[in-house]
């Protein structure tokens, strides 16, 4: 049975409870709560200042939903009208590699990149494919919360085991990150990203509390940590959930990125060239992964971010049902945004001589059916009818999917393995979730064969159960 881990303790003479008495004292903390603090966290040795050392970094961009990989990166112009979309193949800088006409500028970069056509999983949910495809789970059950960690957390966790971190900038970042089926599971909420919400584009847009300046606030910070080192006299058999234990681990990662003024210089896009912001798109998608590059050149880790909300249409996610979208919409109303940034991020790993050290994975959960389906809308938007109106769907689909990779040191300007004429099911050189994860492991110099972290009840469990480094994509 999994432990119970609330916070429910003795209640102190006062009447107020453990969970409130520590969110209390803490919130003088540069006005972060408890569970802020727990995303400000020590993490790993140093990391370079620039591209040059030898540290590993990964960028995921997730595609929430999935994506139809006939209508992007393995089109099947000859698989018939119940098959086919309406875009044309076009000829990519690779030989034999096509993607449709609403990637131009994929096609422009693709020898910059890797396409692994034959992707393949067995959990035909959100939840249970996305918990396949980050975690390993084989569970094809949708579940509400994950029984094994996210490779995110789980490389967080190692990282953290080789010392205590000496960059301010936490080694696992978020930016509008996929958490929705996923995360630390049993390692604890210790791993979780440093979280950064909103739309980077937006003129608004700040990380709170990174970078202090100010001497008296950074003075005031200072006396509230002494604060907080008095509450540790409190009874450890309160401490059910080892939040105090945390504090002290993650202390000095918060007053870090509290005080230390290179951390808003990291964060900061208005230091970037207006060329190089244009060039990537000034929109929510574009600015993110300028600001997943500004993070990993200055020393993250590990960076994943989503593509998602009013850019990808009526429903903001990649599911296109033809209850939720006209998919070939809603795959022209993203195209040009999605386009546009991916292959700028890419370009630019090469370009700032990042290619070696960070690895750039684009993916989704699965793809979608190969077979057109129809349906009526349920509601009008950008990308759908009128409710009602019949209109054309992609429902999801593990048989066969693609992905692109890009970076950590592979030999760019192929593709990997192939679906069948009508793209429903990978038949050459198959690969499952224990590969994927087993590639972005090695990469960051994690040894996936032979780790293993304890579960909840203390048993050894694999990082990788199933599954090896996908030659081609490893360095």
């Amino acid at each position: 049975m999994t432990p119970d881990y609330s916070c429910r303790g003795p209640v102190p003479p006062n009447g107020i409870g453990r969970r409130a008495f520590l969110q209390t004292g803490l919130a003088g903390f540069a006005s972060l709560s408890l569970p802020g603090l727990l995303k400000l966290r020590s993490r790993a040795s140093d990391a370079p200042a620039t591209g040059s050392g030898e540290k590993k970094a990964v960028i995921m961009v997730w595609q929430p939903g999935g994506l139809s990989h006939i209508d992007s990166y393995d089109p099947k112009p000859d698989s018939g009208s119940e098959y086919a979309g309406p875009f044309k193949p076009i000829a990519t800088k690779v030989t034999g590699l096509k993607f449709t006409e609403l990637l131009p500028r994929h096609a422009a970069i693709a020898d910059k990149m890797v396409v692994l056509r034959s992707m393949r999983q067995t959990a035909g949910g959100h939840p249970a494919g996305s918990m396949q495809l980050l975690s390993g789970d084989p569970d094809t059950r949708d579940k509400p919360k994950p029984k094994y960690p996210d490779w995110m957390a789980v490389s967080n966790y190692m990282l953290a085991q080789k010392g205590p971190r000496k960059n301010p900038l936490p080694a696992y970042v978020g930016i509008n990150p996929p958490l929705e089926y996923n995360g630390p599971a049993y390692l604890g909420d210790a791993y979780s990203p440093f979280v950064i919400s909103g739309d980077p584009n937006a003129p608004t847009f700040s990380v709170p509390n990174i970078g202090l300046t100010d001497a008296d606030q950074v003075g005031r910070i200072g006396r509230r940590s002494a604060l907080r080192q008095q509450l540790d006299t409190l009874d450890r058999s309160f401490d059910h959930a080892r939040e105090l234990g945390a504090l002290d681990e993650f202390e000095s990662q918060a007053m870090g990125l509290l005080t230390n003024p290179q951390t808003k210089i990291a964060f900061d896009l208005s230091r970037e060239d207006a060329r190089t912001r244009d060039r990537y798109g000034r929109n929510a998608w574009g600015q993110q992964l300028l600001l997943a590059r500004r993070l990993v050149e200055a020393g993250v880790d590990v960076l994943t971010t989503s593509l998602s909300g009013p850019l990808c249409g009526r429903v903001q996610n990649w599911d296109d049902h033809a209850v939720n979208h006209n998919v070939f919409e809603a795959m022209k109303f993203r195209a040009e945004v999605y386009d546009r940034a991916v292959s700028a991020l890419i370009e630019d790993v090469y370009q700032r001589g990042l290619d070696k050290r960070v690895l750039v994975v684009v993916t989704g959960e699965f793809g979608r059916t190969p077979k057109i389906s129809y349906a009526a809308s349920t509601g009008a938007g950008d990308a759908s009818a009128p409710a009602g109106t019949s209109q054309p769907g992609r429902d999801h689909w593990p048989r066969g999917f693609s992905n692109i990779w890009a970076g950590g040191g592979i030999t760019p300007g192929r593709f990997v393995g192939a679906t069948d004429k009508r793209g429903e099911d990978a038949v050459e050189r198959v690969c499952g979730p224990g590969d994927f994860l087993a590639t972005i492991y090695q990469h960051l110099g994690i040894d996936y064969a032979k780790t293993f972290i304890k579960d909840f009840n203390g048993r050894p469990t694999a990082i990788v159960d199933h599954g090896k480094a996908i030659p081609e994509l490893t360095g």
